[in-house]
């Protein structure tokens, strides 16, 4: 007789934040909610070719995307934009946001207390919400911001209508640059 199939699936490999981009100039920060794949893969936050993250963040402020991660990380700073993500470790199955789970949140309320120039939290995608409403409390001092995700998952919402809402974040920071 043979031996019934093993129905249990092997836990997802727990997935790891990187370190939050932010500085002391820093006054809007945009959360995500756990690297993808490919940001694993190359160590860099939104490093798909299909994610709009970085053509949205300089489309705000009228440029073209740089192709340099640093250069990327400048522009963040120069424009006072901070990135980390909600959930420090968590397990994920491949890049999809809807499959996390026994994730645990990063020390976004340290980061607050620390950078205390952040005026706003941007949160890239429902889930990045939910996962901070589910582990911080939302402070009084502090704008929140629901964007549509840049996720390449989140295709029914194009570019235009992206950027559009995305507008938003600009508008917070105070820049004098037009969009």
């Amino acid at each position: 007789m043979k031996a019934a199939p093993d129905r249990t699936a092997p836990a997802p490999p727990a997935k790891r934040s990187f370190a939050p981009v932010v500085d002391a100039e820093a006054r809007v920060l945009v959360l995500g909610t756990l690297p993808g794949e490919e940001s694993l893969r190359r160590a860099e936050y939104y490093s798909h070719p299909r994610n709009l993250f970085w053509p949205i963040i300089f489309a705000l402020f009228g440029k073209r995307s740089a192709l340099n991660y640093t250069e990327r990380l400048a522009f963040l700073k120069a424009h006072r934009i901070a990135v980390w993500d909600v959930c420090e470790i968590g397990e994920r199955e491949r890049s999809a946001d809807s499959t996390i789970r026994l994730e645990r949140p990063n020390a976004v309320d340290y980061l607050l207390d620390q950078h205390p120039l952040i005026r706003a939290v941007a949160f890239n995608g429902t889930t990045a919400r939910r996962l901070y409403d589910r582990y911080f409390e939302r402070r009084a001092a502090v704008a929140y911001l629901a964007l549509p995700s840049t996720s390449p998952a989140h295709a029914t919402i194009g570019f235009d209508a992206k950027l559009a809402r995305w507008t938003a974040l600009h508008d917070l920071i105070g820049h004098d640059e037009p969009i």
